[in-house]
């Protein structure tokens, strides 16, 4: 045994190397720290950190000057940025209607007339953006900062540098001097991100002129996939589901929290499909080829479920084939009692008076009813993947980025197309840059950003493609 003297050194040693361990420690962290900074301060400095040198051509300055036009929407207010669009095109000696659909909501309406009536194609954007807290962002959110090659600002992907695009190859027809096989319509619309009420869906009702004639329609939705900051695959949406939502209301906060409950099995996918359309079938084909994991199980998705292996897919592939749920937060209401909003994400060819008399059955139980529907979605048909112009644009695109291009269905995102497909307009989903995870990430986030250089190749990419649909050989 040791003597307590010896014990009382080796303890005294042990805190010793202890406090040792601690500062070595702290002073590695301190280090690295420092090092870090260090790097990120001479990435700052050196230019060979930049991928590409920055090109501000005038069309990216055109983005950094929509930016600036704060379009939050709420409150929206996209007049401003209507008139400013507006002058643009008239500046180019072209007819524009700036259509005000509520007090400070601005839509914007310019046309080029064909040789020939119908089969127009329409080149649509929204002008309003989602909010930002300007306190989580690197750089403010509307002043078009460009950093180490990144333009960031809200509306930078979604979708100002879209609208900006599609202007200027709206604006190359008109200058061609030559007239389009066909119409060539370009609008701008408010409250996309709110719904639509006083955008798209208040101009189909009250300026349904905007769309006369209109065959097909280029808006968001399509999906590029990288990998090396090569495309990989380049995604044109053809379909989403369909969301709708009620507000749910019970004299207590615990009834609906019972309620909530009850609707837990439909918040993820079921093991087994409820329908696997024709178009999603084909988005599964499309992209197995790119898939290392699931690559056979997507090809041939009805062997999939026929050997039982359809629930080993990814939630996001399984979301597409079946009905989901989603219930948002308990809040209480002036009136002393609680409510929850619930929205369905339906197959686009579902009912919603269908969703909301199932929904009121499964609450009833619980004293809660459905008070309020917020928005009652009707079916939307799928673009066709077989006309003429989706042929030409995933023929250019897959020639452009050299990579195959194919069909995108969207589960938990929908856009303004949808308005379009009820009037039996084609419309297709295209980003028109090459978009890496992590600027997709930014969408509705902070530092919402884009590589210039690739808008700079996207812009190219899109005028060619209108120009080909325009004028074909």
């Amino acid at each position: 045994m040791r003597s307590p003297e010896e014990r009382k050194r080796r303890h005294r040693n042990e805190r010793i190397v202890a406090a040792i361990v601690v500062l070595v420690a702290a002073a590695l962290t301190a280090g690295l720290w420092l090092y870090s900074q260090r790097l990120d301060e001479e990435h700052e400095r050196e230019a060979t950190y930049i991928p590409t040198p920055t090109v501000v051509t005038p069309e990216v300055e055109l983005v950094r000057q929509y930016i600036r036009f704060d379009t939050s929407n709420p409150p929206g207010n996209e007049m401003p940025a209507a008139q400013w669009l507006a002058g643009l095109i008239r500046a180019a000696g072209l007819e524009a209607e700036v259509i005000e659909s509520a007090p400070g909501r601005g839509n914007v309406y310019a046309r080029i007339e064909g040789k020939r009536d119908g089969s127009g194609l329409l080149l649509l954007h929204h002008i309003d953006v989602a909010p930002a807290r300007e306190a989580e962002w690197s750089h403010p959110p509307f002043e078009g900062v460009i950093r180490l090659d990144h333009l960031y600002g809200r509306g930078a992907l979604d979708m100002k540098s879209v609208g900006i695009v599609f202007l200027r190859a709206f604006l190359d027809v008109a200058a061609s001097g030559r007239q389009p096989e066909h119409d060539l319509v370009f609008l701008a619309v408010a409250d996309e991100e709110a719904g639509g009420t006083w955008g798209m869906k208040w101009l189909l009702e009250h300026r349904p002129h905007v769309v006369e004639g209109v065959r097909y329609a280029l808006n968001e939705g399509g999906i590029t996939e990288m990998s090396a900051e090569r495309v990989t695959y380049y995604g044109i949406e053809v379909g989403s589901k369909i969301h709708t939502t009620v507000e749910v209301v019970a004299p207590a906060r615990g009834q609906l929290q019972q309620a909530r409950i009850a609707l837990e099995p439909w918040f993820t996918p079921d093991p087994e499909p409820h329908r696997v359309l024709p178009e999603v079938r084909r988005f599964f084909r499309d992209i197995a080829p790119q898939r290392i994991q699931f690559r056979e199980w997507l090809a041939d998705i009805d062997g999939t479920i026929a050997r039982g292996k359809f629930w080993r897919l990814p939630i996001g592939y399984r979301e597409l084939t079946q009905n989901n749920v989603f219930v948002w937060q308990i809040e209480p209401r002036p009136e002393g009692d609680f409510r929850m909003a619930v929205t369905f994400l339906s197959l686009p060819d579902e009912e919603p008076a269908g969703r909301i008399e199932w929904l009121t059955e499964v609450i009833a139980p619980f004293g809660a009813r459905i008070e309020r529907v917020r928005n009652a979605a009707e079916p939307v048909p799928v673009s066709s993947a077989n006309t003429p112009f989706y042929e030409l644009l995933a023929r250019e695109a897959s020639a452009e980025f050299q990579a195959p291009a194919g069909t995108e269905f969207l589960s938990r995102s929908s856009s303004d197309s949808r308005f379009l497909r009820r009037r039996g307009i084609d419309a297709y989903g295209i980003n028109p840059f090459a978009v890496d995870f992590f600027q997709s990430e930014s969408i509705h986030a902070a530092d919402e950003r884009l590589r210039v250089a690739y808008f700079v190749r996207g812009l190219e990419f899109t005028r060619r493609l209108i120009r080909t649909w325009a004028f074909p050989a």
